[in-house]
C-alpha cells in the first residue's frame, strides 16, 4: 500500500512537471519577438527562468551595426543595465549593516555633511528615496560633460549646491544622486572600492563572471553591446559617462548573471531573511510589480539606449530577465505581453500595422516648426509614406500615424498633433503638451 501510494505521488508530480511545461507557449512567445524584430520594435534578449532552470530564452537583433556589418545580439550577450544596478548598492549596504559597520539609521552627515539636510537624511530614507535629495544634477550641471566624465568630488559638490526637493521623510521621489551617495557610502563604511567590494560580496560569492562596473567605452571584444535608438533606421546612441551613474547605474551584466544575482538575493545567499523583508518594505533598492495578481519584486533600468528590467516571484520562484539595447516599442508593454503569454491570459500577437495616410496628406505636415524663446526647431519631412520629424540636429525619428492628423512615438511616448490652418504641430507627452509654428 505504502509503495501504491508513493508511486502514485511521483506519478502526479510527473503529470504535474510535464502539464507545467506544456502551459508554456514557447510557440507564442516565439511569435511575439518575431514580430517585434521584423517591424524594428525593439531589440534585445529575455531569459525566463523557474527554481533556477531555464524555461525561455530568446534574442533577437544586434550589438553593433557597421553598415552591412551586423553583430547579432545572443544569449551571452552583455548590456548597460542601468539602475538595476542600485540592488547591487542596496544589497551591499544591508550587508554593511549586518556586519555592525553602518546602521539605517545613521545620518548623512557621518559622511557627508555637506549635503543639505545631511543632518536629518538617514541611510534608510536614501535607500528608499525619501532623502529629499535631488534626483539628478547631470543636466544641470554637467550637461556638456555627460560624454567626457566628472570626479566624484565634482558630482559630490554639485549635489551639495542643490536645494532638496522636500523635508527627509517626508514623501517618495527617486533619487539617482542619492544612490550615487550610497556607493560612496558602500566604500567608505566598508572600507575598500566599491568595484572590490562588488567582487568580494556578491560576484565571487555567487559566481557571477559576466558583471562588472563600466570603466570605459563600449568593449565589443568583451561582448558589450552598443544601445541604438530607432529612426529612419538603427542608429547608434552616445555612450553616457560612467562616473555620472556610479552606484546608481554604471554596472553591466548578462541577463542570465542577473537572473542567478535575484535568485541568490531571495535564497539568503546574500543578506539575511530579516534584511531582504526590510528591503521589500521600505522598497529599498527595490520595487514590487503586479502580473496575474501575482507580487513580483525587483528593479528596472535605462541609460542611452538600454534597458533593463528584472523580476522574480518568491512562491513560484519565477524570475523574468530581460536587457535591451534598442526601445521603440515600450518595455513595460513588452514585459505585459510576457506574461500574458506565460500564464495562458487572452492575447493576440500585435501586428504594428500603420493606418496608410496619404503622401498628399503627409506633404502638408511639412516644415520646420519653431517655438518662442526656445532653441529647439523641429523639422518634419517625408520620406515615402512615412513621417519624419528630427529636432535640432539629431537624426529624424519615424513617425507612427494613429489619425490623419496624428502621430506617435513609443519610447519615450509622445504624439504629434498637426493643425494645417492654424500652421502648428502640438507634441503632447505626460499629460502636458506644447505647441510648435511652422515657419516656412
Amino acid at each position: 500500500m505504502k509503495c501504491k501510494t508513493m508511486f502514485t505521488s511521483l506519478l502526479l508530480l510527473s503529470l504535474s512537471v510535464t502539464g507545467y511545461a506544456q502551459s508554456l507557449d514557447k510557440g507564442k512567445l516565439d511569435q511575439l519577438f518575431n514580430r517585434l524584430a521584423e517591424k524594428d520594435k525593439a531589440m534585445g534578449t529575455l531569459l525566463i527562468t523557474k527554481e533556477g532552470q531555464a524555461l525561455y530564452g530568446r534574442s533577437i537583433g544586434y550589438g553593433s551595426i557597421n553598415g552591412a556589418e551586423k553583430k547579432p545580439l545572443t544569449m551571452s550577450t552583455r548590456y548597460r543595465i542601468g539602475s538595476v544596478t542600485k540592488m547591487f548598492t542596496a544589497t551591499m549596504i544591508y550587508q554593511l549593516v549586518e556586519e555592525g559597520k553602518l546602521q539605517l539609521t545613521d545620518r548623512l552627515d557621518k559622511f557627508y555633511p555637506q549635503i543639505p539636510n545631511a543632518s536629518k537624511i538617514t541611510i534608510e530614507q536614501i535607500l528608499a528615496h525619501r532623502s529629499g535629495i535631488p534626483g539628478s544634477v547631470t543636466e544641470q550641471h554637467f550637461a556638456s560633460q555627460r560624454f567626457t566624465g566628472v570626479t566624484r568630488d565634482e558630482m559630490l559638490a554639485a549635489i551639495a549646491q542643490v536645494k532638496p526637493e522636500f523635508e527627509p521623510g517626508e514623501k517618495y521621489a527617486y533619487s539617482n544622486a542619492g544612490y550615487f551617495i550610497l556607493g560612496n557610502i558602500v566604500e567608505k563604511a566598508g572600507k575598500q572600492p566599491y568595484e572590490k567590494a562588488l567582487q568580494q560580496r556578491v560576484l565571487s560569492k555567487i559566481g557571477l563572471k559576466d558583471t562588472y562596473p563600466a570603466t570605459g567605452d563600449i568593449d565589443l571584444n568583451k561582448n558589450e553591446s552598443f544601445s541604438f535608438r530607432y529612426y529612419a533606421d538603427w542608429k547608434q546612441e552616445p555612450v553616457t559617462h560612467h562616473s555620472f551613474l556610479f552606484g546608481s547605474g554604471f554596472m553591466i551584466s548578462t541577463v542570465a548573471d542577473l537572473a542567478k544575482f535575484i535568485e541568490a538575493l531571495f535564497s539568503g545567499k546574500l543578506i539575511s531573511r530579516q534584511s531582504l523583508d526590510q528591503m521589500i518594505r521600505l522598497q529599498s533598492g527595490m520595487d514590487s510589480f503586479t502580473y496575474n495578481g501575482k507580487t513580483f519584486y525587483g528593479h528596472t533600468g535605462g541609460v542611452d539606449g538600454f534597458g533593463s528590467w528584472l523580476v522574480y516571484q518568491p512562491e513560484e520562484k519565477l524570475t523574468l530577465s530581460y536587457a535591451t539595447n534598442g526601445k521603440v516599442y515600450g518595455v513595460g508593454k513588452i514585459i505585459d505581453h510576457i506574461f500574458e503569454i506565460y500564464y495562458n491570459k487572452p492575447f493576440d500577437i500585435p501586428s504594428f500595422e500603420s493606418l496608410e495616410i496619404s503622401t498628399e496628406t503627409l506633404d502638408k505636415y511639412v516644415g520646420v516648426y519653431g517655438i518662442a524663446d526656445a532653441p529647439v526647431k523641429f523639422t518634419v519631412k517625408r520620406d515615402g509614406n512615412r513621417l519624419l520629424v528630427g529636432m535640432n540636429d539629431r537624426p529624424p525619428l519615424a513617425l507612427e500615424p494613429i489619425a490623419e492628423d496624428k502621430f506617435k512615438v513609443d519610447s519615450p511616448p509622445i504624439e504629434f498633433h498637426f493643425d494645417v490652418a492654424k500652421k502648428q504641430m502640438i507634441l503632447k507627452r505626460g499629460g502636458g503638451e506644447k505647441v510648435f509654428t511652422k515657419e516656412n
